[in-house]
């Protein structure tokens, strides 16, 4: 069980990372100073979150804006699952399925996220009118990066220990994960600000798949983990963006009361993003964080 006990030593074994403070989200001439919310619009049917998969332009126009109404102030849209058996999506029928949804929402002042990993893709979303960058990979990650900088856009930088999140990895699982994300996400931030990117936020990839986390259990547990202690990668001076989990082997039938759960343990790491299929659930869980003081 996690316990008061458990939290205390982990603050008590890292008191100048919780210390810290954590920079503020920009995007555009955007700041955002308190945690934030990243609704989720999946284009692909395979994505295992079936109530957030838009099945026409209608479909994802009409939930982007009601997770704006919501509470989201970003809305990430995909149009490929991440997930390991999920098909795969060439990037010109990405860039049909996304930039008729990114166009009008755009126009509309909501921001717009694109995650992707090619870089045909980001340069048409940002076209389009994409604000924010969701980039999955690194294989192409300089023309990425150039794209964002010529543009402004905020990139989010996932974990990919592959070239992409499309490539299947093992994380390292015995012992402490926040070293390997950190000698993961130093190199890579600053061939960013070489770049020009002024605005960068990363994510651990805590919503992807690994080979060796097919396990549910084990996933939720080091899920956990890293969610819980992600105030220590705040040395590294950018915000940090969640996904949030739903682990369906813990919650079943409840299984969308999880993220509302997990958003708990995020805020509680220091998370800034927290990027979500259940808007209205973990919004009131943000705001009850930070109306209550115990």
């Amino acid at each position: 069980m996690l316990t008061l006990t458990d939290l205390a030593a982990l603050a008590d074994a890292h008191p100048v990372d919780l210390a810290a403070q954590a920079p503020p989200i920009r995007i555009g001439d955007a700041v955002y100073s308190q945690p934030i919310l990243m609704g989720t619009v999946n284009l692909s049917r395979d994505s295992t979150y079936r109530e957030s998969i838009a099945i026409s332009t209608e479909s994802a126009l009409r939930k982007s804006r009601v997770m704006a109404a919501e509470g989201a102030v970003v809305i990430d849209i995909g149009a490929e699952s991440s997930t390991a058996k999920a098909a795969r999506v060439g990037a010109q029928e990405q860039i049909d399925a996304l930039v008729p949804v990114i166009r009008p929402l755009s126009d509309e002042g909501i921001i717009v996220s694109t995650e992707t990993y090619e870089p045909s893709v980001v340069e048409a979303a940002l076209t389009a009118g994409t604000q924010v960058l969701n980039m999955t990979g690194v294989q192409h990650e300089d023309a990425m990066l150039d794209l964002a900088a010529d543009s402004g856009a905020t990139v989010v930088m996932c974990f990919s220990g592959g070239a992409n999140v499309r490539e299947i990895v093992d994380l390292s699982l015995d012992g402490d994960p926040v070293p390997d994300l950190l000698a993961h996400f130093e190199p890579r931030l600053e061939r960013a600000r070489q770049r020009g990117v002024e605005n960068v936020i990363i994510d651990p990839g805590m919503g992807f798949f690994y080979g060796n986390l097919t396990d549910p259990l084990t996933r939720a547990r080091h899920q956990a983990k890293v969610l819980l202690q992600c105030f220590r990668l705040r040395p590294l001076g950018v915000p940090i963006c969640n996904a949030l989990p739903h682990a369906f082997d813990l919650f079943e039938e409840h299984f969308r009361t999880a993220e509302g759960f997990y958003a708990v343990l995020a805020l509680l790491g220091g998370t800034s993003m927290l990027r979500t299929h259940e808007v209205a659930q973990v919004r009131a869980v943000v705001r009850a964080m930070d109306t209550l003081s115990v």
